[in-house]
């Protein structure tokens, strides 16, 4: 039976390590700790500075909080299997990575297509932006984005415990994801590779289709304003997004979209780490780079904090 073949794998050995280890842990190591330390100031921002208390910086907090948690999900686990002599992850705690990972994927596709609505009310419809954005429909909008993750990583992790590993479990991987359990499984992965062109369709196509359509339109308004001012604020605006946008779904349309012959092992690698481990690092420079707000919110923390009884008078 299928659940017993299941019973007697205990781990999966990574095999996508290379042989530099110690370079290997500082890089993950440098990535990881600016992956929190961006994430961590843009939700500390947005929740000190009353002035980033509006729905974009409110979607902006919860894209920060799925970065963090990304990187978490397997950054630390890479780190600790790089000073082992060989890297292995449990079988439950190879589901449970892959559970979480496509939770945060799937989160974070709804995610960036409700933020791209928010720049199109505010470019195309400024003066309904307050009620189309309420706090409650915000709220709403962000409990429908990790729902909508959760329900899709649900599926993916069901069946993919439904595969059997015969022999050497062995994964030509650093993490698991749902491609290299596929490509080590001897059991039926039609089910599987369905489910993925499916998700690929609802979860990544559709809200990447809302994107492209939402920024059309900001284009169009954006290039009929009058003055050249009001169309450098709105590309300011606009601009980190579609950057963030573009750099997501290109890298997640090469992890999950890859072609029959698959990649080579060390491109499969590649594309994971560029996906899920270096897109959480860079998201949070993105959006501050160009952002006065942020930077402004930023100088005054740094001013406050700086200043001697600030929290007595602060209060």
């Amino acid at each position: 039976m299928a659940g017993m073949n299941q019973t007697q794998v205990m781990e999966f050995v990574l095999l996508g390590f290379p042989h530099s280890r110690p370079f290997f842990f500082a890089l993950f190591l440098t990535i990881y700790l600016a992956t929190l330390l961006g994430n961590s100031a843009i939700l500390s921002l947005v929740s000190l500075d009353r002035h980033l208390h509006s729905p974009m910086y409110f979607f902006l907090s919860h894209l920060s909080c799925l970065d963090l948690c990304y990187s978490s999900v397997t950054v630390p686990k890479i780190l600790a299997n790089t000073l082992r002599p060989q890297a292995t992850i449990s079988y439950v705690g190879c589901l449970v990575q892959m559970f979480l990972l496509m939770w945060c994927a799937g989160a974070e596709c709804a995610l960036l297509a409700v933020m791209a609505y928010d720049r199109y009310a505010a470019v195309c419809q400024p003066l309904h932006y307050a009620q189309a954005l309420s706090h409650s429909t915000c709220a709403a909008a962000a409990a429908a984005c990790w729902l909508w993750g959760l329900l899709d990583s649900a599926v993916h992790t069901l069946l993919a415990s439904r595969l059997s590993f015969c022999g050497a479990a062995q994964l030509q991987h650093i993490f698991c994801d749902v491609p290299p359990l596929l490509g080590a499984t001897c059991s039926n992965t039609r089910p599987n590779e369905l489910a993925l062109h499916v998700s690929s369709i609802f979860v990544g196509l559709s809200p990447f289709l809302f994107v492209v359509i939402s920024y059309l339109c900001i284009l169009a308004t954006i290039l009929g304003m009058p003055l050249a001012t009001s169309r450098r604020k709105a590309f300011s605006t606009c601009s980190a997004h579609l950057l963030v946008v573009t750099l997501y779904f290109m890298t997640a349309n090469l992890n999950y979209n890859r072609p029959s012959s698959g990649y080579s092992p060390a491109a499969d690698v590649l594309v994971s780490v560029l996906y899920c481990i270096v897109t959480p690092m860079l998201n949070p420079l993105i959006y501050s780079l160009r952002n006065q707000e942020v930077w402004g919110a930023l100088r005054k923390v740094v001013r406050v904090a700086g200043t001697p009884g600030s929290a007595g008078n602060d209060a």
